[in-house]
């Protein structure tokens, strides 16, 4: 894979996101249609509007790629290179109109991670990174923070749409994080919660359930800044979301001991 291929690919998504997320920031305050997916899961026209759009941007320069996105879209490819979209992480903000959610784009061949960007449409941010050459927001070079004491740490997490079906529902990791830490943050965007640690701003994120398009770009931005990726038990996080734990790599093993249950 070229270097060129790679920055040319990476120029598109933050194009396509930046259009997708003006769809998204002006339509925020006018009315919507909000359906429901479950009890707790919401799917707004916005999500399938944005989704409309950066399929058919994608299909416009890029005909033989693959698509997998959120809302029941999945395009098989003839090249090897595939597209892994969130077009609105963080619905349930959006359809209450408070203003933090993103558009998540991350670029594959085959199996490995190419490209990746977040664009948070409200705050104007652009969380980016290439395999290999780093991570940016706003083409300035970001990293992780240098905490090294879970007690001096501030982490983000979620709650899965199930939460009130399950017991596996992350409350008593909550409160235990919640214990041993300065403080943990829900901002409803686990696009953004990956990126929030890639830059510094929170040292780590942990979460359940979580799919393949909540984290792909993310979770690259994440290593690409210096921070490790990993299932709660240390392993490769892989395609698998289902038990998400990012960090700055110097908490990883202490987060670990906690998810664990051996805090």
């Amino acid at each position: 894979m070229y270097k060129l291929e790679r920055t040319e690919l990476l120029n598109d998504a933050v194009r396509i996101s930046r259009l997708a997320g003006k769809l998204l920031r002006d339509r925020l305050l006018t009315d919507f249609t909000i359906d429901r997916k479950g009890t707790v899961d919401l799917v707004t026209e916005m999500d399938r509007a944005a989704q409309e759009l950066i399929k058919q941007e994608i299909l416009l320069k890029y005909p033989g790629h693959g698509i997998l996105a959120e809302e029941n879209l999945d395009i098989q490819g003839s090249q090897g290179f595939w597209w892994i979209v969130d077009p609105l992480d963080g619905t349930i903000n959006y359809a209450h109109r408070f203003p933090i959610f993103s558009v998540s784009i991350a670029v594959a061949y085959k199996k490995e991670m190419l490209c990746g960007v977040v664009y948070n449409p409200v705050s104007e941010e652009m969380f980016t990174a290439i395999h290999g050459e780093g991570a940016s927001l706003n083409a300035i070079p970001i990293r992780v923070s240098e905490t090294t004491q879970l007690d001096d740490s501030l982490l983000g997490t979620g709650f899965p749409y199930n939460i009130r079906e399950t017991s596996h529902n992350n409350l008593d990791h909550f409160r235990e994080f919640a214990l041993r830490t300065q403080g943990i943050r829900r901002c409803g965007s686990a696009a953004l919660d990956l990126c929030f640690v890639a830059c510094g701003r929170l040292d780590g994120f942990w979460e359940l359930n979580l799919k393949l398009w909540d984290i792909a770009a993310g979770a690259l931005i994440v290593r690409e800044a210096g921070g490790i990726t990993t299932n709660f038990e240390g392993h490769e996080l892989g395609m698998d979301g289902s038990r998400v734990l990012a960090s700055n790599g110097q908490i990883h093993s202490r987060m670990i001991q906690i998810l664990g249950g051996d805090g």
